[in-house]
């Protein structure tokens, strides 16, 4: 009997071609299942957080007016541990407030919105800081750092506490969460650390509207939540 002529090498290649796809696809997929199991856990956060949720959810009736534009949390999400400076440069962090409802506020002066924008923050540091809530006011100015101090001045803000971050890694610690878009960003947090509301933009902080929403924060059990 005479001897079989070997697969023509096309035929060789397409074998080849064959089995790499297989490997591929073996390796592709098991990528894609690991894929999803990370975003499944991340799409759930923090446990902690849920509680942060649900407050939001309730607080929701009451983003309107003034506060309209705000982003009412929907998953559970902490927030990263923010690190930043006070006036006399000794470092802080988002952390520090923990058992206070925070309104975190990221500006600088090169941004015409954030300077409109915080007269009504001074105004509802005025209103509601003290030991249950404060705006954390953080200036990521990165050149001239005596020039948000001066603006601070000239405007007569004497309420806000000083902070600065001349890195803006505050702002990109936000952005790698979906949480800063542009400026200014504010961010509603509880006690624990977690998201309530987001906003990209100015609110008119010190309105009736958004005073009522951030007490009702603070205290959800005396306002009929």
């Amino acid at each position: 009997m005479p001897e079989l002529p070997s697969p023509a090498p096309a035929a060789k290649r397409r074998i080849r071609f064959a089995v790499g796809a297989v490997l591929i696809g073996a390796v592709v997929g098991s990528a894609v299942v690991y894929g999803a199991g990370g975003l499944t856990r991340q799409a759930a956060g923090d446990p902690a957080c849920r509680r942060a949720v649900d407050l939001s959810q309730k607080l929701a009736p009451l983003a309107h007016g003034e506060v309209a534009a705000l982003t009412m949390a929907t998953a559970p999400l902490r927030l990263p541990d923010l690190a930043f400076a006070d006036a006399g440069g000794q470092p802080k962090k988002l952390s520090d407030w923990r058992g206070r409802t925070v309104l975190v506020n990221l500006w600088a002066t090169w941004c015409v919105p954030c300077r409109k924008e915080m007269p009504a923050l001074d105004g509802l540091q005025s209103k509601l800081g003290g030991p249950d809530f404060e705006v954390v006011a953080v200036n990521i100015d990165t050149r001239d750092p005596e020039k948000p101090k001066n603006f601070l001045k000239d405007a007569k803000l004497t309420r806000l506490g000083y902070y600065s971050d001349s890195n803006a890694k505050a702002f990109q610690d936000l952005k790698s969460i979906g949480r800063a878009l542009g400026m200014p960003t504010s961010v509603l947090v509880d006690g624990q650390g977690c998201e309530i509301a987001t906003i990209s933009g100015p609110a008119e902080w010190d309105s009736d509207d958004a005073v009522k929403l951030i007490s009702a924060a603070m205290k959800p059990s005396t306002a009929g939540f």
